[in-house]
């Protein structure tokens, strides 16, 4: 995996080895997930949907962009505590970011985030990335009208 482009490269990660459990942190996004919800179509700039067909696991993704940044973002996920819960993160990391920031999150960024999840269980954390890359492709494919943006 490759170094979360939140830390200096040969930082060392809060956890090592094999995560057997989910952690505090993780259970906390699954059993509380933020952003989640959907944003109303007059508020959404871009939408992403991805699936992971081995699994069974879903996720749409709905951003806002205001000013080059992720003003609103909202997810809806279907899958096991994994996936939500890096989802739930997901969005966390990206909300405020620019929309370069935000392309740049990585799987590796979500699961340093969550202090890591169990190794059977990474696959769920690029499902987020893969969504949040979605929307920002279809916002990128939209003609943008003058002033638009800045609403």
């Amino acid at each position: 995996m490759g170094t979360p482009s939140n830390k200096k490269p040969g930082a060392q990660s809060e956890y090592s080895g094999p995560i057997l459990f989910y952690n505090e942190t993780v259970i906390d996004h699954f059993t509380n997930p933020r952003n989640v919800g959907e944003l109303m179509e007059n508020e959404t700039d871009g939408y992403g949907l991805v699936g992971d067909p081995a699994c069974g696991d879903q996720m749409k993704l709905w951003i806002s962009i205001r000013s080059g940044r992720i003003d609103k973002i909202a997810f809806r996920s279907y899958g096991c505590p994994g996936a939500i819960a890096t989802s739930s993160m997901l969005t966390d990391l990206a909300k405020g970011r620019t929309v370069e920031e935000a392309r740049n999150i990585t799987d590796d960024d979500v699961v340093e985030a969550l202090r890591g999840i169990p190794e059977r269980k990474k696959h769920c954390s690029l499902l987020g990335v893969l969504a949040l890359q979605a929307a920002i492709k279809d916002w990128e494919s939209k003609p943008i009208l003058k002033g638009e943006e800045e609403q």
